[in-house]
This record gives structure tokens, sequence and C-alpha cells, in this order.
């Protein structure tokens, strides 16, 4: 049976979505095709008609992923007003960040990944790189991305460290707060 091309795009954007957050949670090798699409509430058959392998998905989610994630801060950033670099480095590192990798940013869930899987997917993660970059501080690249690769390596191995003491200590090295009780 035939779908509308609308219904065809909407289908494709919900593998997109869950893909997104189902390689944040497990990777992108730790789910295949066939758990990505019934995830999305589809047929294995039916992903090969929307996408011309895993590794075309791998690059859509992300840059998918890290679209969403900068419309996101933009609007975060918009309503700190004052320091945005301070803004985004309390929000960042915030608990709840810490425990939502499917939700959370895409870049302390797979950047450790991307160069296995090619320069297109290289690519999607320079680009968002630089787009965050813009938001954080505009006026200054260095400060921004110095500050970008302090919090998300932070945020890493406190997620590696997991409900050890340490995972707070490495979040309160780069300025981050733990949440109130």
């Amino acid at each position: 049976m035939r779908v509308s091309r609308e219904v065809a795009q909407e289908n494709r954007q919900k593998v997109v979505d869950e893909a997104a957050r189902l390689f944040r949670i497990h990777g992108y090798e730790g789910i295949g095709i066939s758990g990505l699409m019934k995830a999305a509430g589809m047929t294995h058959g039916g992903f090969y008609k929307q996408f011309p392998d895993k590794t075309a998905l791998m690059v859509e989610a992300t840059q998918a992923a890290m679209a969403q994630h900068e419309k996101d801060w933009a609007r975060r950033l918009e309503k700190a007003g004052g320091d945005r670099l301070e803004a985004f480095r309390q929000a960042y590192l915030h608990d709840s960040h810490l425990t939502r990798v499917g939700a959370g940013c895409v870049l302390p869930a797979l950047a450790a990944e991307a160069p296995r899987h090619g320069e297109a997917l290289q690519s999607a993660f320079a680009e968002g790189l630089e787009k965050l970059a813009d938001l954080v501080a505009p006026e200054d690249r260095a400060v921004a991305l110095s500050t970008i690769a302090q919090v998300v390596g932070a945020l890493m191995l406190a997620r590696a460290a997991g409900d050890h003491p340490v995972a707070d200590q490495v979040i309160a090295a780069v300025g981050g707060k733990a949440d109130e009780g």
C-alpha cells in the first residue's frame, strides 16, 4: 500500500527523531536497524525505502539532534541575558543533564564515536559545534570552544563515574553546581 508523500515524510521524521534519541542512549553501534525501526513503530523492511544505509541515518539523526539543541540553547540563552557563558555552563552541567542521556546533548553522548564513522558524521559534529559556539559566546570563538570542551568533557567524565563522589567533583571543578537535595 502506498502512502502519501506527507505521511512518508512524517514516518521518516519519526525514524530520525527516534534514532537521535536511541543513538544517544546506546551509541551508534549499540542499536541496529531492526531495533530503531521497531522503536519508531515501523518494519525493518521500510528502512531502505527511506535511507540508503545506517550511516546516512546516523548523520541525519545527529544533525537533527544538534539542530534541536541549537534552537533550545538559543531560546535559553536569550532568556538568560547577562552572562551567556555562565548561563550556558550552569545549565549544561545541571544534574538533570547528567541523567537525561537520550534527551541530552549529542556531544558527550556520541562525539567519541564520530571519528569511527567517517567524514559525513564528523562534518555534522563540526557544524553543530560551530553553531553552538556562536550561541554561547559569539564575540569570542576561542572562549566559547574552551567552555564547550570543558563542560562536555566534565559531563562525559561525570556520567562515566556514575554515583561515585568524583562525579560531583568533576562538575564542580569546571564551575558547575549540583542540584539542591
